[in-house]
C-alpha cells in the first residue's frame, strides 16, 4: 500500500496539566474518518517530539525552543503554591513570593516556569519530576510554586495551594512542524481557536459547487430575435396607423359667403 492510500490520522502531543478532551471530543465529530491520537510526553522533550516527527502536533507549555516550530498561545494559567493543609499560608486566599521567604520552596528539574530570583529557601536537592516534588510536600519537606493544572493533576487530600499574586505564569501553545502545516494541522487550529466547520478560515466538509452561468446559446433562444419583433411591431403599427387615416372623420367644408 502506498503512502497516498493510507487511511490518513492525525497524533497529538501534550504535556502533563493540559487536558486536551474538549478538542478531541470536536475533532471526532468533524472528522470521524481520521483518528486522533494522543501521546503524552514531558514539557521538556516536547519540542524534540514535534522535530523528531513524532507527533502532528503538540499542546506545549511555554517557553519553549522555536527553532523550527509554529505556535499558536491559547492560555495563561495562575501559578499557586503547594502547601499542607495545616500550613500557615492556608489561610490565606493569595500569597506573594515574599510571603514564602522562611519556608524551603522545591525546584523539581521538570520546571518550566521562568523565575529572575526564585522564592524561599532553596532544598539541598532537585527533585526529579513534580510528582516527586509533591510527595515531598506532602512529607513535610518544603513547598511547590507550580502552574495550577499540574496542581490539580497532583492532588491530594492533605494538600490544597493558593495563588502567587507576584509569581510568573505559565502558558500553553499548540505547536507544529512550520513546514508541515498540513490541512489536518489547519483542522486542529481550527478547532483550539473556536472556529466553526463552515469557517472562512477553516476548510468545508463539501467543496462549495459553483452557480452554473447561463450560456450565449441559451440566452439567444430565450431572447426573441430583435428582426422579428421589429417586424412584428412594425407591421402592427403600420396596419394601425392607416386605419385610424381611413376610419377618421372629416370636417364638413366651410360656406363662402
Amino acid at each position: 500500500m502506498t503512502s497516498s492510500e493510507e487511511t490518513p490520522s492525525f497524533r497529538l502531543a501534550y504535556v502533563p496539566g493540559v487536558t486536551p478532551t474538549k478538542w478531541v471530543r470536536i475533532w471526532n465529530e468533524r472528522l470521524p474518518d481520521v483518528p486522533l491520537t494522543l501521546i503524552g510526553v514531558s514539557a521538556a522533550e516536547a519540542p524534540d517530539v514535534l522535530r523528531g516527527g513524532g507527533a502532528d502536533a503538540g499542546l506545549v507549555r511555554l517557553p519553549i525552543d522555536r527553532t523550527g516550530l509554529s505556535a499558536i498561545p491559547l492560555y495563561t494559567e495562575t501559578t499557586v503554591v503547594v502547601i499542607p493543609k495545616d500550613h500557615v499560608v492556608a489561610s490565606a486566599d493569595e500569597v506573594s513570593a515574599g510571603d514564602l521567604a522562611d519556608d524551603i520552596v522545591l525546584h523539581p528539574l521538570d520546571d518550566t516556569l521562568e523565575w529572575e530570583q526564585r522564592p524561599g529557601r532553596p532544598a539541598i536537592e532537585r527533585p526529579a519530576t513534580t510528582a516527586d516534588a509533591v510527595e515531598l510536600v506532602a512529607a513535610g519537606v518544603g513547598l511547590l510554586v507550580v502552574p495550577q493544572s499540574l496542581a490539580r493533576l497532583h492532588h491530594r487530600k492533605d494538600l490544597t495551594y493558593r495563588p502567587v499574586s507576584d509569581a510568573p505564569e505559565s502558558g500553553v501553545a499548540l505547536s507544529w512542524l512550520e513546514d508541515e502545516t498540513t490541512d489536518l494541522v489547519e483542522d486542529f487550529i481550527g478547532i483550539v481557536r473556536g472556529r466553526t466547520v463552515n469557517s472562512s478560515r477553516g476548510r468545508p466538509k463539501t467543496p462549495a459547487q459553483p452557480k452554473a452561468k447561463r450560456t450565449d446559446a441559451g440566452a439567444a433562444r430565450r431572447k426573441p430575435a430583435a428582426g422579428k419583433a421589429a417586424g412584428k411591431s412594425s407591421g402592427k403599427g403600420a396596419r394601425s396607423g392607416s386605419g385610424s387615416v381611413r376610419g377618421g372623420k372629416r370636417g364638413k367644408p366651410r360656406r363662402r359667403s
